[in-house]
């Protein structure tokens, strides 16, 4: 999946048409962008809405662990037919993500949010914490004020772990965290193609004009999809010949150690083709 759309919890109006927005997943918010005073509205509304299955994936941010609220958003949602997965923030510890675990049904995915110095260390044990951890993801708002860091610089260190982390798990790769600017889809492009560089994999979103331009920025080209079948290709003509490893006709050398990001990209092209090939 490349896209995770944001909608604000006491927005039942606008829960349907993040559902037909084309979003791989929509994430009900019943944390930070719900005003304290909306906490139980929205908590209905979500409960209401997630009472039935959708044609997308529906998960849902509760509120911080250990608080009121976060006990009461369990309670309404937790065996929500329409639920598919819980979004948790702040998490700091393995021990968040256990006591969370035990609260849901099995089946219910688990993705903790890493928005602080201390979850960032931890990140390979929350990733490991239970069979219900489907990936992780940073809080970057909520890191920069931690951390007391202005620009993607001072974010460096936590991305890496957090990819690091997932991926030492057997977890996907990370999606990247919002682009706060809507109106600047250029800057988010920019931002996607820098942080696919990375190691990421899709983005979340909190608008429905983001959705495409995340897309573009973590498709296979053709030309990248045409490589990747040509290695897998090559390497397979190579093991039939008893070698494990190949030349390609335009001398790239190809070992299997690259097998498995080639098989990646096929994948990835195969449910978002690339743009050439739709045109």
């Amino acid at each position: 999946m490349l896209t995770w759309l944001y909608v604000p919890g006491d927005r039942p109006d606008r829960f349907a048409k993040a559902v037909a927005s084309g979003a791989d997943t929509v994430i009900l918010d019943l944390e930070d962008a719900v005003h304290p005073r909306n906490k139980a509205t929205a908590r209905e509304a979500v409960a209401e809405f997630c009472a039935v299955r959708h044609e997308v994936p529906v998960h849902v941010r509760i509120n911080e662990f250990g608080t009121r609220d976060a006990v009461a958003d369990l309670a309404a949602i937790a065996g929500a037919p329409g639920l598919t997965g819980l979004r948790l923030p702040k998490v700091n510890s393995a021990a968040d993500v256990a006591r969370t675990a035990a609260e849901v049904p099995r089946g219910v995915e688990l993705y903790p949010l890493l928005e602080s110095a201390l979850g960032v260390q931890r990140a390979y044990d929350i990733a490991t914490a239970h069979p219900a951890v489907a990936g992780l993801a940073l809080g970057e708002a909520d890191l920069r004020s931690d951390l007391g860091v202005s620009d993607d610089a001072g974010l460096a260190y936590a991305r890496g772990r957090a990819i690091l982390a997932a991926r030492a798990a057997g977890l996907p790769a990370p999606a990247m965290s919002v682009y706060p600017d809507v109106r600047d889809l250029d800057g988010l492009a920019a931002s996607c193609r820098t942080g696919r560089s990375l190691g990421f994999l899709g983005r979340t979103a909190i608008h429905p004009r983001q959705l495409p331009v995340i897309v573009d920025a973590f498709r296979p080209s053709s030309a990248q999809l045409a490589r990747a079948e040509e290695l897998l290709a090559a390497l397979d003509a190579a093991d039939a010949s008893g070698s494990g490893t190949a030349v390609l006709p335009d001398g790239r050398f190809a070992d299997r150690a690259m097998v498995e990001q080639a098989r990646r990209v096929v994948a990835l092209a195969r449910r978002y083709p690339p743009a050439e090939d739709r045109a």
